[in-house]
C-alpha cells in the first residue's frame, strides 16, 4: 500500500513536468538523433538483457527499491569520509587536483586556475520527491558553502543522481557570479527553464563530439552508452555523455554514467590518452544494469583502453543505486586490477572529502598527506 501511495505521488509530481517529446535539436543527418530525442550509437549487449516488464510494473519496481530498508545493500564495513584539506583546496597554487564530494560529484581543479564541478548533487535524496528515493548514505565530502568559486559546471545527463535543481540553483547564486553550465543537448532547455530564469548567456549546449573552449581549456562531449529521463514520459528526450577536458598542462576524462560499448574504442581513436579520469564503478547489479553502468572489471578495461595514467572510481558508496552492497565496488575493483595486471596506484578509490593530485600521485586531506594506494 505504501509503495502504491508513493507511486501515485511520484506520477503526480512527474505529470506536472511532462511534455510532448519533440526534439528541438533534431538533425536528420546525425544517426543518434531522433525526432523525439536521442539514441545510443550501438545496440545493447544481449548478455545484459533485462527481463521484459510493463510500464506500471517497471515503475512499481523502482518505487519498491526506493522505499525498501536497503539492508541488502548496506555496506559490509563502515564507510568513513574524511575532513577535506580546505586550506589546499581554497589556495591551490596551480596543481591539477581532484576532490571527491560523493557519487559523481567532484571538484576538479585544472592547475590553470579553473575550478570545475561535475554533476553537482548535494541533497539527501536523488529523487523528484523529498520523502522517497535513493537516500544519501554519506554526507557530501565538501559542503556547498565550503567550495571555492566554481567557474564551470559539467552535467553529464538528466537523471536525478546527476542533475539537481537545488544544488544548481545554489551554484547559480554563488558569490562572484554564476558558473558556466555545460550540458548535452536538451539539458540546456531544462537549465534555462529551472535554473537560469531564461538566461542562456551562461549555458553551453553540446552534441556528441562537439567542443567548446573555456579560458584556454577544451571541453569535449563524448558519446557513451546510457539513457536519460526526468519523468516516465521523457525517456531519451535529452542527450547524455562523458566529458574530455584538455588544458596545455593536463587532460581529464569524466565518464558520467555509461555501459561498456564500442564507444570506448571510438573515443580511444580520437584521443591520445588522459592524465586523469573519474570512472563509474558502482550500480552494476543486477546484471541488466550493465547496459547503463559498468562493473569494476569493465571500468578497469576502460582505464586501459583509453590509456589513462591515473583513474579514480566514482558512483559508489553514496547513494544505493544498484543491488550490490555500497562498499562492494572497491572490493571488486581490487580484484579487477589484479586480473588485468593494473598496479594498485593506477586506479584508486577516494574517501569522501579526499583530494588526489595525479602529477604527484598524492592524496591529501586535513592534516595528512599520503601516497595513493
Amino acid at each position: 500500500m505504501k509503495s502504491l501511495i508513493l507511486t501515485s505521488a511520484f506520477l503526480l509530481v512527474a505529470a506536472t513536468s511532462a511534455c510532448t517529446n519533440i526534439n528541438p535539436h533534431y538533425d536528420a543527418a546525425k544517426p543518434h538523433h531522433t525526432a523525439d530525442g536521442f539514441k545510443n550509437n550501438y545496440p545493447p549487449n544481449p548478455a545484459y538483457r533485462r527481463p521484459e516488464v510493463g510500464f506500471f510494473e517497471g515503475w512499481m519496481t523502482r518505487i519498491r527499491n526506493w522505499t525498501s530498508s536497503g539492508d541488502q545493500r548496506a555496506p559490509a564495513a563502515p564507510i568513513h569520509g574524511i575532513a577535506p584539506d580546505l586550506a589546499f583546496i581554497r589556495g591551490n597554487p596551480g596543481e591539477a587536483a581532484l576532490t571527491w564530494i560523493g557519487h559523481a560529484t567532484f571538484l576538479y581543479q585544472t592547475g590553470t586556475g579553473i575550478n570545475i564541478l561535475t554533476d553537482p548533487v548535494f541533497e539527501d535524496r536523488a529523487s523528484p520527491v523529498s520523502f522517497a528515493g535513493p537516500k544519501r548514505h554519506q554526507p557530501p565530502g565538501l559542503a556547498l558553502s565550503a567550495l571555492p568559486r566554481i567557474d564551470v559546471v559539467l552535467i553529464s545527463h538528466s537523471h536525478y543522481d546527476h542533475l539537481s535543481i537545488d544544488s544548481l540553483r545554489a551554484l547559480w547564486r554563488q558569490q562572484g557570479g554564476p558558473p558556466l553550465l555545460v550540458a548535452p543537448l536538451g539539458v540546456d532547455i531544462w537549465l534555462e527553464k529551472h535554473i537560469t530564469g531564461g538566461d542562456r548567456s551562461r549555458i553551453v549546449k553540446l552534441d556528441w563530439w562537439d567542443k567548446t573552449s573555456i579560458q584556454g581549456m577544451d571541453v569535449h562531449l563524448l558519446p557513451v552508452h546510457h539513457w536519460s529521463s526526468r519523468t516516465p514520459w521523457d525517456r531519451d528526450a535529452s542527450l547524455w555523455g562523458a566529458f574530455a577536458l584538455k588544458t596545455p598542462t593536463s587532460s581529464f576524462f569524466f565518464s558520467g554514467d555509461l555501459g561498456y560499448s564500442k564507444d570506448i574504442e571510438d573515443i580511444a581513436a580520437r584521443f591520445n590518452g588522459f592524465d586523469l579520469a573519474a570512472i563509474g564503478i558502482g550500480a552494476y547489479q543486477p546484471i541488466w544494469y550493465r547496459n547503463s553502468h559498468v562493473s569494476p572489471d569493465e571500468a578497469v578495461r576502460i582505464h586501459r583502453e583509453l590509456r589513462i595514467r591515473r583513474s579514480v572510481g566514482m558512483h559508489w558508496g553514496t547513494f544505493p543505486m544498484g543491488q550490490e552492497r555500497l562498499d562492494q565496488a572497491p572490493i571488486d575493483l581490487a580484484q579487477a586490477r589484479r586480473d588485468q595486471g593494473v598496479p594498485d596506484d593506477e586506479f584508486i578509490v577516494l574517501r569522501h572529502g579526499e583530494t588526489f593530485l595525479p602529477a604527484a600521485n598524492i592524496r591529501r586531506h586535513a592534516g595528512q598527506q599520503s601516497p595513493a594506494q
